[in-house]
């Protein structure tokens, strides 16, 4: 609570996680909701901790009511603009610190408040620039250096890690959440080339870049028929793709996680698939390899 009120009063909007690190499942009544596609705006929404970071929120007793509904859960802080945060992500298991040694070398990740995560990583804080930042997972910055930033967020401390136990712990007593660097913000701005698609994918669902995406709400059409006409044994490779296709409409700006989530999941119930805990699962990694969370 200490440290959610401390977090609250510097702006940073914050909520709480599933002991996995996953959003806290839906209510039952924005469950229904969502299962019957009545419209429903997950940043209006009034619930204490329904649709993941949409519940992130600075008032002290709603903070204080998110903790005693989710008592076990861990701490999370919204980031982009909401927040005014952008965070780097460095993953140690995935070759983070070589990269990110070459983004120090060149000018990319000046000193700031940081985080030491409690898979042994780190989590560098830096202030928003006031433009639209998309959360990227390993291909702008370089392998295990993720951005959390618009549509996303970060677990603080002194939440534990579910599989090591050890606590999230801020490693620089007074320091600053410093500016981005100038070529800090280039790169994760910048248009992703991505390489051509599979047979797996189709040519229908290569965007250009992560801001160039013609005609949204057509690539979306072309999912929603990808899933209307997947045969049995090949359902969730099909919804993984689509997916990873749809959160590159979200990515560009074009839609919300959340809608796009709604749209995947009202066209597997429109094709009858039955209902199991694989196909919420097939669209968040979906949505993860994409770097967009829900």
């Amino acid at each position: 609570m200490a440290a959610a009120l401390r977090y609250a009063a510097n702006d940073w909007p914050v909520f709480l996680l599933g002991r996995s690190k996953r959003p806290v499942a839906l209510c039952p009544n924005c469950e229904t909701a969502r299962r019957e596609k009545t419209p429903h705006d997950p940043q209006a929404c009034p619930c204490l901790t329904c649709h993941g970071f949409y519940a992130a929120n600075t008032d002290p007793q709603r903070i204080a009511a998110m903790l005693r509904a989710v008592p076990r859960g861990l701490l999370a802080i919204r980031t982009g603009a909401p927040s005014g945060l952008v965070v780097v992500d460095v993953d140690h298991g995935h070759g983070g610190f070589a990269t990110v040694r070459g983004l120090v070398d060149r000018g990319l990740t000046p000193p700031t408040r940081y985080v030491r995560t409690g898979s042994g990583g780190l989590h560098l804080y830096y202030r928003h620039p006031g433009i639209y930042v998309p959360g990227d997972q390993g291909r702008r910055l370089g392998p295990g250096v993720d951005v959390k930033a618009d549509g996303g967020y970060v677990v603080a401390p002194p939440s534990r890690h579910p599989v090591t136990g050890l606590p999230y712990t801020f490693a620089d007593a007074g320091a600053r959440v410093e500016e981005m660097a100038p070529a800090l913000i280039s790169e994760c701005v910048k248009p992703v080339r991505r390489p051509p698609a599979s047979s797996h994918t189709g040519p229908h669902l290569r965007a250009r870049s992560a801001g160039a995406i013609s005609h949204p709400d057509r690539l979306m059409g072309t999912l929603v028929d990808r899933i209307s006409t997947a045969r049995e044994g090949r359902r969730r490779v099909t919804l993984y793709g689509c997916a990873r296709g749809a959160a590159r409409i979200v990515a560009a700006g074009h839609m919300t996680s959340t809608d796009a989530y709604n749209r995947l999941v009202a066209a597997c119930d429109a094709a009858g698939w039955p209902w199991a805990k694989s196909t919420p699962n097939a669209i968040r990694d979906g949505f993860a390899a994409e770097g967009v969370t829900l």
